[in-house]
Protein backbone atom coordinates (compact mmCIF):
# COMPACT_ATOMS: atom_id res chain seq x y z
CA UNK A 1 0.00 0.00 0.00
CA UNK A 2 0.77 3.62 -0.66
CA UNK A 3 2.40 5.19 2.25
CA UNK A 4 -0.15 7.38 4.72
CA UNK A 5 -0.05 11.19 3.18
CA UNK A 6 1.63 13.48 5.27
CA UNK A 7 -0.54 16.57 6.24
CA UNK A 8 2.54 19.44 5.73
CA UNK A 9 0.38 21.10 3.42
CA UNK A 10 -1.89 21.49 6.46
CA UNK A 11 -4.47 19.35 4.54
CA UNK A 12 -5.29 16.00 5.32
CA UNK A 13 -5.70 13.95 2.45
CA UNK A 14 -6.84 10.64 1.91
CA UNK A 15 -5.97 7.12 -0.24
CA UNK A 16 -8.52 4.49 -1.57
CA UNK A 17 -8.35 2.08 -3.11
CA UNK A 18 -10.24 1.82 -6.29
CA UNK A 19 -11.47 0.31 -9.54
CA UNK A 20 -10.52 -3.68 -10.95
CA UNK A 21 -8.35 -4.46 -7.49
CA UNK A 22 -11.39 -4.10 -5.33
CA UNK A 23 -13.71 -5.68 -7.69
CA UNK A 24 -11.62 -8.66 -8.38
CA UNK A 25 -10.88 -9.33 -4.26
CA UNK A 26 -14.99 -9.06 -4.12
CA UNK A 27 -15.35 -11.49 -6.64
CA UNK A 28 -12.37 -14.17 -4.81
CA UNK A 29 -10.55 -13.47 -7.55
CA UNK A 30 -6.31 -12.58 -8.01
CA UNK A 31 -6.33 -8.84 -8.61
CA UNK A 32 -3.96 -7.29 -10.93
CA UNK A 33 -2.63 -3.99 -10.65
CA UNK A 34 -3.83 -1.97 -7.61
CA UNK A 35 -4.71 1.73 -8.73
CA UNK A 36 -5.51 4.34 -5.60
CA UNK A 37 -7.00 8.05 -5.68
CA UNK A 38 -6.30 10.51 -3.41
CA UNK A 39 -8.79 12.62 -2.22
CA UNK A 40 -8.50 15.89 -0.38
CA UNK A 41 -4.48 16.16 -2.00
CA UNK A 42 -2.87 18.84 -4.57
CA UNK A 43 -0.29 18.35 -7.15
CA UNK A 44 2.49 19.67 -4.78
CA UNK A 45 0.97 17.52 -1.61
CA UNK A 46 2.08 13.88 -3.34
CA UNK A 47 5.46 15.57 -4.89
CA UNK A 48 6.42 16.94 -1.44
CA UNK A 49 6.10 12.85 -0.06
CA UNK A 50 7.69 11.71 -2.88
CA UNK A 51 5.33 10.55 -5.16
CA UNK A 52 6.87 10.91 -8.93
CA UNK A 53 4.46 12.65 -11.62
CA UNK A 54 3.25 10.54 -15.17
CA UNK A 55 0.19 11.93 -16.27
CA UNK A 56 0.13 14.36 -18.85
CA UNK A 57 -3.43 14.48 -19.33
CA UNK A 58 -4.01 14.80 -15.47
CA UNK A 59 -2.32 14.46 -12.56
CA UNK A 60 -1.06 10.67 -12.28
CA UNK A 61 2.26 9.69 -9.82
CA UNK A 62 3.50 6.70 -8.90
CA UNK A 63 4.40 5.91 -5.38
CA UNK A 64 8.07 6.10 -4.95
CA UNK A 65 8.85 2.30 -3.47
CA UNK A 66 5.70 0.47 -4.46
CA UNK A 67 5.62 2.22 -8.28
CA UNK A 68 1.92 1.53 -7.71
CA UNK A 69 -0.29 4.56 -9.72
CA UNK A 70 -1.70 7.15 -7.39
CA UNK A 71 -3.92 9.59 -9.03
CA UNK A 72 -5.96 12.78 -7.94
CA UNK A 73 -9.85 12.68 -7.34
CA UNK A 74 -11.55 14.33 -10.15
CA UNK A 75 -13.87 15.08 -12.50
CA UNK A 76 -14.31 15.53 -16.32
CA UNK A 77 -16.49 17.42 -18.68
CA UNK A 78 -16.76 16.28 -22.60
CA UNK A 79 -15.96 19.02 -24.38
CA UNK A 80 -15.68 17.54 -27.90
CA UNK A 81 -15.91 14.23 -29.59
CA UNK A 82 -13.59 10.96 -29.38
CA UNK A 83 -11.36 9.97 -26.52
CA UNK A 84 -9.73 12.72 -25.85
CA UNK A 85 -12.50 15.61 -25.72
CA UNK A 86 -12.32 15.78 -22.28
CA UNK A 87 -11.83 18.40 -19.53
CA UNK A 88 -10.51 17.36 -16.24
CA UNK A 89 -11.04 19.47 -12.72
CA UNK A 90 -8.94 18.19 -10.27
CA UNK A 91 -8.44 19.52 -7.11
CA UNK A 92 -8.75 18.89 -3.26
CA UNK A 93 -12.48 19.89 -3.07
CA UNK A 94 -13.28 16.49 -5.31
CA UNK A 95 -15.31 14.13 -3.54
CA UNK A 96 -14.27 10.36 -3.45
CA UNK A 97 -17.95 10.02 -4.39
CA UNK A 98 -18.04 12.42 -7.25
CA UNK A 99 -14.64 10.84 -8.62
CA UNK A 100 -16.43 7.36 -8.26
CA UNK A 101 -19.23 8.43 -10.39
CA UNK A 102 -17.18 9.35 -13.36
CA UNK A 103 -15.88 5.82 -14.02
CA UNK A 104 -17.56 2.81 -16.62
CA UNK A 105 -19.53 0.73 -15.01
CA UNK A 106 -21.07 -0.18 -11.40
CA UNK A 107 -18.63 -2.87 -10.46
CA UNK A 108 -15.50 -0.28 -11.27
CA UNK A 109 -17.04 1.82 -8.94
CA UNK A 110 -16.32 0.93 -5.53
CA UNK A 111 -13.53 2.20 -3.21
CA UNK A 112 -11.56 0.29 -0.31
CA UNK A 113 -10.59 2.27 2.42
CA UNK A 114 -7.56 2.09 4.58
CA UNK A 115 -9.05 0.48 7.42
CA UNK A 116 -10.50 -2.03 4.96
CA UNK A 117 -13.88 -0.59 4.66
CA UNK A 118 -16.27 -0.34 1.39
CA UNK A 119 -17.39 3.16 -0.13
CA UNK A 120 -20.27 1.94 -2.84
CA UNK A 121 -22.04 4.66 -3.86
CA UNK A 122 -23.34 3.06 -7.23
CA UNK A 123 -24.25 -0.08 -6.43
CA UNK A 124 -21.53 -2.01 -7.61
CA UNK A 125 -21.63 -4.77 -5.26
CA UNK A 126 -24.88 -5.38 -6.14
CA UNK A 127 -23.91 -5.99 -9.54
CA UNK A 128 -21.60 -8.00 -8.47
CA UNK A 129 -24.15 -10.04 -7.25
CA UNK A 130 -26.62 -9.99 -9.53
CA UNK A 131 -23.75 -10.30 -12.32
CA UNK A 132 -24.79 -7.38 -14.31
CA UNK A 133 -22.56 -5.29 -16.17
CA UNK A 134 -24.28 -1.45 -15.63
CA UNK A 135 -23.01 1.85 -16.56
CA UNK A 136 -22.68 4.11 -13.54
CA UNK A 137 -24.16 7.17 -15.22
CA UNK A 138 -24.77 8.34 -18.93
CA UNK A 139 -22.10 10.08 -18.56
CA UNK A 140 -20.68 6.75 -19.67
CA UNK A 141 -21.64 7.81 -23.17
CA UNK A 142 -18.86 10.26 -23.39
CA UNK A 143 -16.44 7.87 -23.93
CA UNK A 144 -16.50 5.60 -27.23
CA UNK A 145 -13.46 3.91 -25.42
CA UNK A 146 -16.22 2.14 -22.87
CA UNK A 147 -18.24 0.36 -25.77
CA UNK A 148 -14.57 -1.43 -26.22
CA UNK A 149 -14.46 -1.95 -22.48
CA UNK A 150 -17.36 -3.38 -22.19
CA UNK A 151 -17.14 -5.89 -24.85
CA UNK A 152 -13.90 -7.07 -23.42
CA UNK A 153 -15.96 -7.54 -19.57
CA UNK A 154 -18.94 -9.44 -21.16
CA UNK A 155 -15.89 -11.49 -22.87
CA UNK A 156 -13.90 -12.06 -19.53
CA UNK A 157 -16.85 -13.02 -17.79
CA UNK A 158 -19.27 -14.80 -19.89
CA UNK A 159 -21.79 -15.16 -16.92
CA UNK A 160 -22.22 -12.08 -16.73
CA UNK A 161 -24.91 -10.51 -18.59
CA UNK A 162 -24.84 -6.88 -20.22
CA UNK A 163 -27.83 -4.11 -18.64
CA UNK A 164 -30.41 -3.56 -21.09
CA UNK A 165 -30.76 0.08 -20.84
CA UNK A 166 -26.62 -0.40 -20.82
CA UNK A 167 -27.00 -1.86 -23.86
CA UNK A 168 -29.49 0.97 -25.50
CA UNK A 169 -27.07 3.68 -24.38
CA UNK A 170 -24.53 1.97 -26.59
CA UNK A 171 -26.27 1.28 -29.47
CA UNK A 172 -27.01 5.43 -29.07
CA UNK A 173 -23.13 5.96 -28.93
CA UNK A 174 -22.83 3.72 -32.43
CA UNK A 175 -25.64 6.32 -33.84
CA UNK A 176 -24.30 9.30 -32.82
CA UNK A 177 -21.16 8.71 -34.42
CA UNK A 178 -19.24 8.54 -31.02
CA UNK A 179 -17.27 5.38 -32.29
CA UNK A 180 -16.03 6.89 -35.58
CA UNK A 181 -13.30 9.11 -33.55
CA UNK A 182 -11.95 6.06 -31.76
CA UNK A 183 -8.05 6.04 -32.28
CA UNK A 184 -6.44 3.01 -33.60
CA UNK A 185 -4.17 2.31 -30.49
CA UNK A 186 -6.94 2.30 -28.72
CA UNK A 187 -8.83 0.21 -30.29
CA UNK A 188 -6.30 -2.44 -31.43
CA UNK A 189 -5.45 -2.58 -27.07
CA UNK A 190 -8.82 -3.29 -26.53
CA UNK A 191 -9.62 -5.71 -29.42
CA UNK A 192 -6.47 -7.70 -28.42
CA UNK A 193 -7.30 -8.08 -25.08
CA UNK A 194 -11.08 -8.93 -25.80
CA UNK A 195 -9.15 -11.74 -28.09
CA UNK A 196 -7.67 -12.92 -25.11
CA UNK A 197 -10.47 -13.45 -22.70
CA UNK A 198 -12.13 -16.92 -21.79
CA UNK A 199 -14.97 -16.36 -24.45
CA UNK A 200 -13.69 -13.89 -27.14
CA UNK A 201 -17.12 -14.64 -29.18
CA UNK A 202 -18.98 -12.50 -26.55
CA UNK A 203 -17.19 -9.57 -27.21
CA UNK A 204 -18.20 -9.75 -31.08
CA UNK A 205 -21.87 -10.85 -30.24
CA UNK A 206 -22.03 -7.27 -27.94
CA UNK A 207 -20.50 -5.75 -30.52
CA UNK A 208 -22.79 -6.46 -33.47
CA UNK A 209 -25.59 -6.08 -30.50
CA UNK A 210 -24.94 -2.35 -30.82
CA UNK A 211 -23.77 -1.78 -34.20
CA UNK A 212 -19.78 -0.96 -33.42
CA UNK A 213 -18.58 -3.99 -34.78
CA UNK A 214 -20.44 -2.73 -38.77
CA UNK A 215 -18.60 0.89 -37.78
CA UNK A 216 -15.01 -1.15 -36.21
CA UNK A 217 -14.62 -4.59 -38.21
CA UNK A 218 -17.32 -4.47 -41.29
CA UNK A 219 -15.14 -7.08 -42.66
CA UNK A 220 -15.96 -8.82 -39.73
CA UNK A 221 -19.66 -8.16 -39.51
CA UNK A 222 -20.55 -8.98 -42.90
CA UNK A 223 -20.45 -12.93 -42.37
CA UNK A 224 -23.28 -13.28 -40.55
CA UNK A 225 -25.74 -14.44 -42.22
CA UNK A 226 -23.44 -16.18 -45.13
CA UNK A 227 -24.03 -19.91 -45.41
CA UNK A 228 -21.84 -22.57 -45.92
CA UNK A 229 -22.06 -26.19 -47.36
CA UNK A 230 -23.37 -27.79 -44.78
CA UNK A 231 -21.14 -30.94 -45.30
CA UNK A 232 -18.32 -29.18 -44.15
CA UNK A 233 -20.12 -26.89 -41.71
CA UNK A 234 -22.93 -28.28 -39.96
CA UNK A 235 -23.53 -24.88 -38.37
CA UNK A 236 -24.03 -23.24 -41.37
CA UNK A 237 -23.75 -19.31 -40.67
CA UNK A 238 -20.40 -17.97 -40.97
CA UNK A 239 -20.92 -15.59 -38.40
CA UNK A 240 -21.49 -18.43 -36.28
CA UNK A 241 -18.71 -20.73 -37.26
CA UNK A 242 -16.12 -17.39 -36.60
CA UNK A 243 -17.49 -17.08 -33.27
CA UNK A 244 -17.06 -20.89 -32.10
CA UNK A 245 -13.23 -20.72 -33.79
CA UNK A 246 -12.45 -17.88 -31.64
CA UNK A 247 -13.90 -19.41 -28.36
CA UNK A 248 -11.78 -22.78 -29.37
CA UNK A 249 -8.56 -20.70 -29.85
CA UNK A 250 -9.22 -19.50 -26.05
CA UNK A 251 -9.87 -23.02 -25.03
CA UNK A 252 -5.94 -23.86 -26.87
CA UNK A 253 -5.04 -20.87 -24.77
CA UNK A 254 -4.10 -19.99 -27.77
CA UNK A 255 -1.39 -16.73 -28.14
CA UNK A 256 -2.70 -13.41 -29.44
CA UNK A 257 -1.20 -14.02 -33.10
CA UNK A 258 -3.20 -17.25 -33.63
CA UNK A 259 -6.23 -15.84 -32.15
CA UNK A 260 -6.22 -12.73 -34.21
CA UNK A 261 -5.56 -15.05 -37.39
CA UNK A 262 -8.84 -17.03 -36.56
CA UNK A 263 -11.13 -13.80 -36.44
CA UNK A 264 -9.68 -13.32 -40.29
CA UNK A 265 -8.88 -16.25 -41.58
CA UNK A 266 -12.68 -16.16 -43.61
CA UNK A 267 -13.19 -12.59 -44.08
CA UNK A 268 -13.38 -13.34 -47.89
CA UNK A 269 -16.61 -15.16 -48.03
CA UNK A 270 -18.56 -12.05 -46.72
CA UNK A 271 -17.93 -10.40 -49.94
CA UNK A 272 -18.69 -14.12 -51.85
CA UNK A 273 -21.71 -13.15 -54.39
CA UNK A 274 -25.22 -14.78 -53.46
CA UNK A 275 -25.62 -16.26 -56.75
CA UNK A 276 -22.28 -18.90 -55.62
CA UNK A 277 -23.67 -19.01 -52.22
CA UNK A 278 -22.86 -21.63 -50.12
CA UNK A 279 -19.37 -21.97 -52.00
CA UNK A 280 -17.05 -19.85 -51.79
CA UNK A 281 -14.04 -20.08 -54.42
CA UNK A 282 -11.67 -17.88 -54.29
CA UNK A 283 -12.36 -16.82 -50.49
CA UNK A 284 -8.97 -17.33 -49.76
CA UNK A 285 -7.46 -14.60 -51.59
CA UNK A 286 -9.79 -11.94 -51.16
CA UNK A 287 -9.86 -12.54 -47.33
CA UNK A 288 -6.02 -11.76 -47.41
CA UNK A 289 -7.08 -8.39 -49.20
CA UNK A 290 -9.89 -7.61 -46.85
CA UNK A 291 -7.56 -8.68 -43.53
CA UNK A 292 -4.35 -6.11 -44.97
CA UNK A 293 -6.90 -2.98 -45.07
CA UNK A 294 -8.02 -4.07 -41.71
CA UNK A 295 -4.86 -4.50 -40.08
CA UNK A 296 -3.32 -0.87 -41.94
CA UNK A 297 -6.88 0.44 -40.48
CA UNK A 298 -6.47 -0.48 -37.00
CA UNK A 299 -2.07 -1.00 -37.16
CA UNK A 300 -2.34 -4.41 -36.16
CA UNK A 301 1.13 -5.62 -34.71
CA UNK A 302 3.12 -6.95 -37.39
CA UNK A 303 3.24 -10.45 -36.13
CA UNK A 304 -0.24 -10.54 -35.66
CA UNK A 305 -0.56 -9.83 -39.41
CA UNK A 306 1.84 -12.08 -40.98
CA UNK A 307 0.33 -15.07 -39.51
CA UNK A 308 -3.24 -13.96 -40.45
CA UNK A 309 -2.34 -13.82 -43.77
CA UNK A 310 -0.75 -17.17 -44.12
CA UNK A 311 -3.49 -18.95 -42.35
CA UNK A 312 -6.22 -17.11 -44.24
CA UNK A 313 -4.49 -18.24 -47.86
CA UNK A 314 -3.16 -21.43 -46.76
CA UNK A 315 -5.33 -23.34 -44.29
CA UNK A 316 -7.94 -25.09 -46.94
CA UNK A 317 -4.73 -26.41 -48.33
CA UNK A 318 -3.99 -27.53 -45.02
CA UNK A 319 -7.32 -29.04 -44.01
CA UNK A 320 -6.37 -31.17 -46.90
CA UNK A 321 -3.23 -32.11 -46.26
CA UNK A 322 -3.59 -35.60 -45.25
CA UNK A 323 -3.92 -36.81 -49.15
CA UNK A 324 -0.55 -34.75 -50.06
CA UNK A 325 2.34 -36.20 -52.34
CA UNK A 326 5.71 -35.52 -50.49
CA UNK A 327 6.40 -33.03 -52.95
CA UNK A 328 2.99 -30.94 -52.52
CA UNK A 329 4.25 -31.44 -48.97
CA UNK A 330 7.25 -29.57 -49.55
CA UNK A 331 5.84 -27.45 -51.30
CA UNK A 332 3.06 -26.70 -48.47
CA UNK A 333 5.77 -25.81 -45.95
CA UNK A 334 7.54 -23.83 -48.73
CA UNK A 335 4.72 -21.51 -48.90
CA UNK A 336 4.43 -21.44 -44.97
CA UNK A 337 8.05 -20.66 -45.07
CA UNK A 338 8.30 -23.09 -42.51
CA UNK A 339 11.96 -23.68 -43.08
CA UNK A 340 13.16 -20.49 -42.94
CA UNK A 341 11.16 -19.44 -39.82
CA UNK A 342 10.34 -22.68 -38.08
CA UNK A 343 9.04 -21.58 -34.69
CA UNK A 344 5.61 -19.77 -36.35
CA UNK A 345 4.51 -23.29 -38.05
CA UNK A 346 3.46 -24.19 -35.07
CA UNK A 347 0.87 -21.79 -34.02
CA UNK A 348 -0.57 -21.89 -37.80
CA UNK A 349 -1.02 -25.08 -37.67
CA UNK A 350 -2.85 -24.47 -33.91
CA UNK A 351 -5.67 -21.86 -36.05
CA UNK A 352 -6.13 -24.39 -38.49
CA UNK A 353 -6.80 -26.82 -36.12
CA UNK A 354 -9.37 -24.48 -34.03
CA UNK A 355 -10.98 -24.04 -37.41
CA UNK A 356 -11.38 -27.10 -38.04
CA UNK A 357 -13.06 -27.82 -34.60
CA UNK A 358 -15.10 -24.17 -34.75
CA UNK A 359 -18.17 -26.46 -36.28
CA UNK A 360 -21.22 -27.58 -34.70
CA UNK A 361 -20.43 -31.09 -33.23
CA UNK A 362 -16.91 -31.14 -34.13
CA UNK A 363 -15.37 -29.32 -31.13
CA UNK A 364 -13.88 -32.31 -29.77
CA UNK A 365 -12.78 -34.24 -33.41
CA UNK A 366 -9.23 -35.20 -33.84
CA UNK A 367 -7.04 -33.25 -36.41
CA UNK A 368 -4.22 -35.81 -37.39
CA UNK A 369 -4.02 -32.91 -40.04
CA UNK A 370 -1.22 -31.63 -37.21
CA UNK A 371 0.58 -33.77 -36.60
CA UNK A 372 1.45 -35.47 -40.39
CA UNK A 373 2.16 -31.39 -40.76
CA UNK A 374 4.60 -31.04 -37.82
CA UNK A 375 6.43 -34.77 -38.84
CA UNK A 376 7.09 -33.66 -42.22
CA UNK A 377 8.27 -30.53 -40.74
CA UNK A 378 10.63 -32.19 -38.61
CA UNK A 379 12.00 -34.71 -41.36
CA UNK A 380 12.37 -31.75 -43.68
CA UNK A 381 14.46 -29.98 -41.05
CA UNK A 382 16.63 -32.68 -40.33
CA UNK A 383 18.17 -32.64 -44.18
CA UNK A 384 21.79 -31.03 -44.05
CA UNK A 385 20.99 -28.40 -46.65
CA UNK A 386 24.49 -27.18 -45.89
CA UNK A 387 25.80 -30.57 -47.65
CA UNK A 388 23.51 -30.80 -50.18
CA UNK A 389 24.33 -26.94 -51.35
CA UNK A 390 27.84 -28.00 -51.04
CA UNK A 391 27.26 -30.75 -53.58
CA UNK A 392 25.09 -28.62 -56.02
CA UNK A 393 27.82 -25.85 -56.16
CA UNK A 394 30.27 -28.84 -57.07
CA UNK A 395 28.22 -29.95 -59.89
CA UNK A 396 28.41 -26.57 -61.21
CA UNK A 397 24.71 -25.48 -59.68
CA UNK A 398 24.26 -21.69 -58.48
CA UNK A 399 21.38 -19.83 -56.95
CA UNK A 400 17.90 -20.88 -57.70
CA UNK A 401 19.05 -24.43 -58.99
CA UNK A 402 20.63 -25.16 -55.79
CA UNK A 403 17.61 -23.96 -53.72
CA UNK A 404 15.68 -27.01 -56.13
CA UNK A 405 18.31 -29.35 -55.17
CA UNK A 406 17.66 -28.82 -51.55
CA UNK A 407 13.78 -29.14 -52.15
CA UNK A 408 14.48 -32.39 -54.24
CA UNK A 409 16.64 -34.04 -50.91
CA UNK A 410 14.02 -32.89 -48.27
CA UNK A 411 11.17 -34.58 -50.96
CA UNK A 412 13.72 -37.84 -50.76
CA UNK A 413 13.51 -37.56 -47.18
CA UNK A 414 9.62 -37.60 -46.80
CA UNK A 415 9.39 -40.45 -49.42
CA UNK A 416 12.11 -42.64 -47.24
CA UNK A 417 9.11 -41.77 -44.38
CA UNK A 418 7.14 -43.95 -46.77
CA UNK A 419 5.18 -41.07 -47.28
CA UNK A 420 1.21 -41.56 -48.87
Amino acid sequence: MPRRPSEASGRAWRLYLVGGAVRDRLMGRPPGDRDWVAVGAQAEDLARDGYVPVGRDFPVFLHPQTREEVALARTERKTSSGYHGFEFQADPSVTLEEDLKRRDLTINAIAQGEDGSLIDPCGGQADLRAKTLRHVSPAFAEDPVRILRLARFAARWPDFSVAPETLALCRDMVQAGEVNALVAERVWQELSRGLMEVQPSRMLDLLRACGALQRLLPEVDRLWGVPQPAEHHPEIDTGVHLMMVLDATAQAHAPLAVRFAALCHDLGKGSTPKSQWPRHIGHESRSVQLLQALCQRWRVPQDCREMAEVVAREHVHIHASLGLSAAAMVRLLDRLDAWRRPGRLGGIVQACECDARGRLGRQEHDYPQARRLLQAHAVGLAVDTAAVAQAAAADGLRGPAIGQRIQQARVRALQELAWA
